[in-house]
């Protein structure tokens, strides 16, 4: 089973998320997991004014994300800021040149789920989240979570991301906050449990 994750990361944290998701649906096994990240359409000037250059190079080992891969994956975790209350511009083009998938149905049947960040612990991750699952349906996929069996996600000894929609983590306003190992529980148990569905699936 061919498990895509596809991300966009500005400062980093998304990244880090996304790693961790690929290592724990790739412990699964006839799991076989790609991680791949969008096309930055940032020029190194816009990135280096917005301090955010270094993070856009230390990624630059992970393969920029084709459309073509993306319809031959059997199951899809996508990764992205949070701007606004919904998705980044750059997944945004990303999503909106797969116009051929959705012509020829590539991608019914397939379970997808969706991962996020945001400056604040109120700063639009339920919305991006939901709001990037309408591409999904539209798509024909079947949105998968983050289920409750996952404990962390109810704790009330600290301020946490995590939803029934998705994984998520709080950046903070200055972007000095990295995921917590709660947070990156969060989005390896989402990771696994799509993992373990797109196996059944593609049975």
């Amino acid at each position: 089973m061919k498990m895509l994750i596809v991300y966009h990361s500005t400062y980093g944290h998304i990244r880090t998320m996304a790693k961790a998701a690929a290592e724990a649906a790739a412990a699964i096994p006839g799991v076989e997991v790609a991680l791949r990240r969008v096309p930055e359409t940032l020029s190194d000037e816009v990135l280096t004014k917005m301090g955010a250059l270094d993070a856009a190079r230390a990624q630059a080992d992970v393969p920029v994300a084709t459309v073509e891969e993306l319809g031959q994956a059997d199951a899809v975790l996508f990764g992205t800021p949070t701007r606004f209350g919904n998705m980044t511009g750059q997944m945004r083009q990303f999503l909106d040149a797969t116009g051929g998938l959705w012509a020829n149905g590539t991608m019914v049947g397939k379970p997808g789920g969706v991962f996020t960040s945001s400056a604040t612990q109120h700063g639009g991750q339920e919305s991006t989240i939901l709001s990037f699952h309408t591409y999904l349906l539209h798509q024909g996929m079947v949105v998968v979570g983050l289920p409750y069996a996952f404990q962390g996600q109810m704790r009330l000894d600290e301020i946490t991301g995590g939803s029934p929609y998705g994984a998520s983590t709080i950046a903070g306003g200055d972007g000095s906050r990295q995921p917590s190992e709660n947070e990156l529980d969060g989005v390896r148990y989402q990771a696994a449990h799509l993992a373990k569905i797109g196996l059944k699936l593609k049975a």
